[in-house]
């Protein structure tokens, strides 16, 4: 075989690798769901840590988690998203609620 017919299989897998690393750099969303075991408080405190949102922005977040069951807190490369996400599923529980066992959730999904 000759090394002209093997360059368009090259080509091809370049090709792939560079989309893969393109669909890995697409925006995603971070959302935060609410729940009933966490305060305020601890819903601001944990999003001025974790995505370095002001107090005011981070009230503005709790109240719509609050009111609509989900929040849009951040817009992220797949990779970063992906780290906020598990900073929030690590934060741990409330210490204000004896009720509140763990951390909030928050799932990612492709920006449009």
């Amino acid at each position: 075989m000759s090394s002209a017919l093997a360059l368009p299989d090259v080509e091809e897998e370049i090709l792939d690798e560079k989309e893969e690393a393109e669909d890995l750099e697409k925006m995603h969303h971070v959302i935060l769901l609410n729940d009933e075991d966490h305060t305020y408080d601890y819903v601001i405190e944990m999003l001025c840590e974790i995505f370095g949102l002001t107090e005011a922005d981070a009230y503005e977040r709790t109240v719509e988690v609050d009111m609509k069951g989900h929040s849009r807190v951040a817009t992220l490369p797949l990779k970063e998203a992906e780290e906020k996400r598990d900073k929030v599923h690590a934060f741990g529980p409330d210490p204000r609620l004896p009720r509140s066992l763990g951390s909030m959730a928050a799932l990612i999904e492709p920006a449009d």
